[in-house]
């Protein structure tokens, strides 16, 4: 928190309570020490497909857990049976002050077309897996252009694939010639695509590092080489 992001994010898989419980000591942790009021940090957190047919009760759950009065963004984690109505759940919850704001995570071209005609809340954000060698080049346009911010997730290739993306010869040539790191080359190249980043990490110099993007710019030439490292090679299933 001290390094300057401010985002806490939390993700309900088979143990979803533990994570969410895991969270709200991590934030409560934060206000504690007074290192930021309540309003300064952003908290993300999702509904997993298994919570989809009580999604009420898991966002009042989560909310209790989290000990907050409410949820900056939420989040469904990828589309599954009963998303229409947790989505509609989500949006009844932002009429209620419960949630600001209202987005999904793994929707596509085939999967937004068909979702949002039938919701009323328009996605402030919808978060997919992006890096180089999954550029998604077709969906984040189709994304933008409905006016829907895109986020990027394993933006350094994800577990497995970290070494090899930022070893990749490519980017090393371009990070060199910058004096800055591969990671922050593929950050850039996200931002200059319009695409928001959430590299993870517990490191303050690496935090630091991933936030100092401002001071460097790729050219038109070097987006091209990036560009042509695309191998749509996604490294998750959703």
């Amino acid at each position: 928190m001290n390094a300057g992001e401010k985002v806490s994010g939390g993700s309900e898989a088979h143990q979803y309570m533990v994570k969410l419980a895991f969270e709200a000591m991590k934030v409560t942790a934060v206000l504690n020490q007074g290192y930021h009021e309540p309003e300064e940090i952003f908290v993300i957190t999702k509904l997993y497909p298994n919570q989809f047919a009580n999604a009420e009760e898991a966002i009042d759950e989560a909310l209790d857990k989290l000990d907050i009065e409410y949820i900056d963004m939420m989040l469904l984690h990828h589309p599954g049976d009963h998303d229409v109505e947790a989505y509609q759940a989500m949006e009844q919850a932002v009429e209620e002050g419960k949630i600001c704001s209202i987005g999904l995570s793994n929707w596509y071209v085939e999967e937004l077309t068909e979702f949002l005609p039938q919701i009323t809340i328009t996605p402030a954000l919808v978060q997919n897996e992006i890096h180089p060698y999954y550029q998604e080049n077709d969906v984040i346009p189709f994304i933008q252009e409905k006016g829907i911010v895109v986020q990027g997730w394993y933006p350094f290739g994800g577990r497995g694939h970290t070494a090899e993306l930022l070893g990749e010869e490519v980017i090393s040539e371009i990070a060199e010639a910058h004096g800055v790191t591969s990671a922050q080359v593929i950050l850039r190249w996200n931002l200059q695509k319009g695409v928001v980043v959430i590299p993870g990490s517990n490191n303050p110099e690496h935090i630091r590092e991933n936030i100092a993007l401002s001071d460097f710019e790729l050219s038109a030439e070097e987006m091209k080489r990036i560009a042509a490292l695309d191998k749509r090679e996604k490294h998750d299933w959703y």
